[in-house]
């Protein structure tokens, strides 16, 4: 039996989640938390096999999350799951220590294979993505966000979705003036001068959509 932890903020998307799993009956979902803070005390509450993480949420988010769990047990199991469907998002996971990768978007079925994937130790990415992955690693295709550091990152997408700054600051649990650091460094990293155009190239990166 796979012991496994929902984390995603939205109840409807755990729900769903613990009854595909546990419909094989390999599956039993120990825990489950809406935070990446909340994310922290029920792991060391509940000690899963596999921690199946949401990357968006509010608070410190799904990567900072991952971060603090590959710190606290550099053994965790963690299959990442993202709305965004790119290469980018993988990327940004595995780098951060997560095992397996799954987009929302993907065949249902695919969650279940994942979790038995990374229980196992197995690295794990989405069927639809493995190909278009493995080719922008071995082609050395980078993208200029890839320059920007995994807290800058989020801080990125949410200025790109139109978040203010004091917006952020609440979302993250951080201060007004960190996450103006954050936009200063992220503008000098990315050549941007303003706001929208950090959003029209989250657009071209198809980290957003109109």
């Amino acid at each position: 039996m796979i012991r496994v932890l929902l984390v995603d903020d939205h109840p409807v998307v755990r729900r769903g989640f613990q009854l595909l799993l546990e419909s094989t009956r390999e599956v039993a979902v120990i825990g489950e938390a809406d935070s990446g803070e909340a994310c922290l005390s029920c792991f060391d509450a509940s000690a899963p096999d596999v921690v199946v993480l949401d990357l968006s949420m509010p608070g410190i988010g799904g990567i900072e999350a991952l971060k603090r769990l590959r710190a606290r047990c550099r053994s965790v199991r963690v299959l990442a799951l993202s709305a965004h469907d790119d290469a980018m998002h993988a990327r940004h996971a595995f780098q951060q220590g997560a095992l397996g990768f799954l987009s929302k978007r993907t065949a249902p079925e695919s969650l279940l294979q994942g979790v038995r994937a990374v229980a196992a130790g197995t690295r794990y990415i989405d069927p639809c993505l493995a190909q278009g992955f493995a080719l922008s690693e071995m082609d050395g295709d980078r993208s200029p966000l890839d320059c920007l550091s995994e807290r800058e990152f989020e801080v990125f997408l949410r200025l790109a979705r139109g978040a203010t700054v004091q917006q952020i600051a609440a979302e993250l649990t951080v201060s007004t003036s960190t996450v103006g650091t954050h936009l200063y460094n992220i503008k000098s990293k990315l050549n941007a001068s303003n706001q929208a155009e950090l959003t029209l190239l989250a657009l071209r990166a198809g980290l957003i959509e109109v």
